[in-house]
């Protein structure tokens, strides 16, 4: 396993770390013992950073995490959480509820710190509502319950928005940097011109690269499903899981320090991080990237109008973006 540093934070990160979501049964029904195995499976590893948050199966995911991680040494390993974002339509950034959402969370998570805390999806709150988590979280960092903080969101506008006149240390950006979408290499000198930690999450696009085809609730177009479709196939024609080389292409990209991947399956784990020690195959992800160019850098719109100005017909972000 890689590790690479994490803006001003010092730390150095797993290219490859664990999001617990999949704990929560987000995606489907998990059993509690192999949700544990798979946190297990994933340190020995050599994965050394854990994500997760309240919303994530309305506080189970953390619950489970948390009797993962009960008995194992805190300093083996960093973890971060989320506060703001808890049901579907349920958002509360005030100073009072992010402070007493931590406090919760760590109760649920059997620890007395966590590295990062983000304000959770901030997109669908207005900059004003979101900006009152901000003195909550300087709060916490100074009394050492929290390491470092930052943002989390889908478009790539909230942090353009944010960043020059925000101060954070990490932001945690989704479904921007993967074979069919990377557009968050517009972000990158902006990050990196304030030396913020950057934490990509989502390699395989909340499924859409997969053989099975994207659940109902995917909020993707028609046209992107069929064309990443497509390119699965096209892999598994080839005899390769079109996830290997998502996973190999998301971590070779030394400007993006970690790449969060969930599952609640420790052999899925196991291969995930096995898969990227392997080279890539050039050929095969120059066929896959042709396949994808009609839909390349293509989302959804996600929150806030004032946060989706350059998603245009189709959902697909402006070239100026």
């Amino acid at each position: 396993m890689k590790y690479r540093q994490l803006g001003k934070t010092g730390l150095d990160v797993s290219v490859l770390s664990f999001g617990a979501s999949s704990l929560g049964s987000v995606f489907r029904e998990t059993n509690e013992e192999e949700a544990i195995r798979t946190v297990h499976s994933a340190l020995d590893a050599g994965i050394n950073y854990i994500d997760v948050s309240p919303y994530y199966g309305m506080t189970k995911a953390e619950t489970v995490l948390g009797k993962a991680i009960k008995e194992l040494p805190r300093d083996q390993f960093l973890l971060s959480t989320k506060a703001g974002r808890y049901g579907v339509d349920s958002f509360d950034f005030s100073e009072t509820r992010i402070i007493s959402s931590l406090e919760e969370s760590l109760q649920r998570l059997n620890t007395d710190y966590v590295d990062f805390m983000f304000l959770h999806d901030i997109e669908f709150v207005s900059p004003e509502h979101a900006a009152q988590g901000i003195p909550a979280l300087q709060k916490l960092k100074e009394q050492g319950k929290i390491r470092h903080y930052g943002i989390s969101g889908l478009p790539l506008q909230l942090f353009e928005k944010w960043l020059p006149h925000t101060e954070v240390d990490v932001i945690l950006s989704y479904c921007h940097y993967s074979l069919n979408d990377t557009s968050l290499l517009g972000l990158l000198p902006l990050i990196e011109q304030h030396n913020v930690g950057l934490v990509s999450a989502s390699p395989l696009s909340m499924g859409l690269l997969g053989t099975r085809g994207t659940p109902d609730w995917h909020p993707a177009s028609a046209e992107l499903k069929a064309a990443c479709l497509r390119a699965a196939e096209h892999c598994a024609a080839q005899g390769t899981d079109i996830a290997k080389l998502a996973m190999q292409f998301a971590v070779a990209n030394e400007r993006i320090p970690t790449t969060l991947v969930s599952t609640a399956n420790p052999e899925n784990i196991r291969r995930n991080a096995a898969w990227i020690e392997e080279p890539m195959d050039e050929r095969l992800l120059k066929e896959v990237l042709e396949l994808l160019a009609p839909v390349a850098d293509v989302s959804w719109i996600s929150g806030l109008p004032e946060y989706n100005e350059k998603i245009g017909v189709g959902g697909q972000r402006s070239a100026t973006s």
